[in-house]
């Protein structure tokens, strides 16, 4: 019997790895018996997230501080992760950020923050795992981790920088992917709706925001966790070797209607 989804023996970097979703991915991925660099600001928590890790799945994980606007820090960890496990065959691109205010009190410093992290820091580390472990290994995984933001617009919580940089990711996406595809490298990416975080917490749990998600969601519910992980394992997967290119939104159905 083929296990399609079997994971033992890989290595994936998870950015943004110190709490909500990049936790959720890495556990998902860890679950199928892939080994886990989880990377992120606050080494505090890398080392809570590594412990868990290693003590529910029984995985090697490497824990690394990487600031993903640091083209530097970025080459460094990667080069790290590369020497420690000798290969790297998934890259799961969710360090993010989220500025929310009309778009005429937009600050410059927001909008440039937005994309330096959201969008150009996707493209840093995405740009150092492949040339320095997929490119000669002529194989990997990259997901992306954008937003149904980066696809619609929304009348309900202005947030003209997200919606910007994860567009961005979602086209820088397709560029990545019809570049690379011809080195064994598929490049996805994965469009979550409402999913509880630290960063959305505090909106999901207002009254008038659930009111307005009944209506928008043809699901009338937030994401639950866990329900990123089958599209995380799916495109992280061997299996999946002739999926690239491909936005997918996660979000309940808002993108449908």
């Amino acid at each position: 019997m083929k296990n399609y989804f079997d994971l033992k023996g890989q290595v994936a970097i998870v950015t943004g790895c110190s709490g909500g979703l990049g936790v959720q991915m890495a556990r998902a991925l860890a679950n199928q018996g892939c080994n886990i660099v989880p990377i992120a600001r606050r080494m505090e928590k890398l080392e809570e997230v590594a412990a868990e890790l290693r003590r529910d799945f029984g995985v090697e994980v490497l824990p690394l501080r990487c600031d993903v606007t640091s083209t530097e820090n970025v080459d460094e960890v990667v080069r790290q992760a590369l020497e420690h496990f000798g290969r790297i065959d998934i890259l799961i691109n969710n360090a993010g950020t989220g500025a929310v205010a009309p778009a005429e009190d937009i600050t410059d410093a927001q909008f440039e923050n937005e994309m330096q992290i959201d969008l150009f820091g996707t493209f840093k580390v995405a740009r150092a795992v492949a040339k320095q472990a997929m490119i000669p290994a002529r194989y990997g995984r990259i997901i992306n981790i954008a937003s149904m933001y980066g696809l619609v617009g929304n009348k309900i919580a202005p947030a003209s920088p997200y919606h910007a940089a994860k567009g961005g990711v979602v086209n820088l996406t397709r560029a990545l992917a019809a570049e690379w595809g011809k080195q064994g490298i598929t490049v996805n990416c994965i469009c979550p709706g409402y999913f509880w975080t630290p960063l959305t917490k505090d909106t999901l749990d207002s009254d008038w925001f659930r009111e307005y998600a009944k209506g928008a969601i043809p699901m009338e519910r937030y994401g639950r966790e866990g329900e990123l992980d089958a599209a995380a394992i799916f495109l992280s997967s061997p299996a999946a070797s002739y999926v690239n290119g491909i936005a997918v939104p996660v979000d309940g159905g808002y993108t449908a209607i």
